[in-house]
């Protein structure tokens, strides 16, 4: 089975996507670029079997309607006062509000936030995906899922802060460091060296096993599973310190 995970962002420079393959015994890194534009990124959403991509694919429908209304002038007024919950239910998906719930993180706003340009950039990406004959549902029934790196790192006990930019290496270091004992069966091989120098890549790297981690635990996914391990078991326990090898590897694709 193949896992593409794709950090994206507005432009290429500071984009990256990561190509991880699972195997009944492990999971290898085959391919990771820094610097992906949209030609890598839609070959690697096209050969995955399930691609994460940290980016919102959509906005909040209320914020949708607000929009169309205002370019009709038709504006509806607004029932509450026109305050914080108001623009709170325009500015954040009920995605965003489970995940703040989930992990106590809470995502930029796709409607109010600089991450809408990265958003536009996906909103694109996937209607190329979905031209070639890909299915692309953005609840993550499809090919692809929203995936939120920092929030996949909490819950796996790692760190998931403080670790992104030219002046956190030593923090990145460290993460590298982390990830690589707790998930001793994860292979980054070559690429490593290029994991400890850019966050993008990491963020990748966390993507597709995200990815894999959703494909098995579609609902808020958190660790993936080690062969032979009990289905019932939580692996997003407190006590868990080691990433698990997902459950079945291998077994599709």
């Amino acid at each position: 089975m193949l896992t593409a995970g794709i950090d994206l962002a507005a432009e290429d420079a500071n984009t990256a996507v990561a190509w991880i393959r699972w195997t009944a015994t492990g999971a290898v890194l085959e391919e990771l670029t820094v610097g992906a534009g949209d030609d890598q990124l839609l070959r690697a959403a096209s050969a995955a079997v399930k691609a994460g991509i940290d980016c919102p694919l959509g906005w909040p429908e209320p914020f949708v309607e607000f929009l169309i209304a205002h370019h009709r002038r038709d504006p509806a007024a607004p029932t509450d006062p026109i305050g914080r919950d108001w623009r709170r239910r325009l500015a954040w998906r009920r995605t965003d509000l489970v995940t703040h719930e989930l992990t106590g993180r809470l995502s930029l706003s796709v409607a109010a936030d600089r991450i809408a340009h990265t958003a536009m950039r996906c909103a694109a990406l996937l209607a190329r995906l979905a031209e070639v004959g890909h299915s692309v549902d953005r609840s993550g029934r499809g090919r692809v899922f929203e995936v939120y790196p920092a929030a996949s790192l909490k819950k796996w006990g790692l760190p998931h802060r403080g670790y992104k930019g030219r002046q956190n290496i030593g923090p990145l270091n460290n993460l590298v460091n982390l990830l690589i004992a707790a998930a001793p069966w994860l292979h980054l091989g070559e690429f490593e060296p290029m994991c400890r120098g850019s966050d993008h890549a990491v963020d990748a790297v966390v993507a597709a096993l995200t990815a894999r981690a959703a494909a098995h635990r579609p609902s808020h996914p958190s660790r993936p599973r080690r062969p032979g391990r009990r289905h019932n078991r939580r692996l997003d326990r407190p006590t868990d310190r080691t990433i698990d090898q997902p459950h079945h590897l291998g077994r599709k694709g």
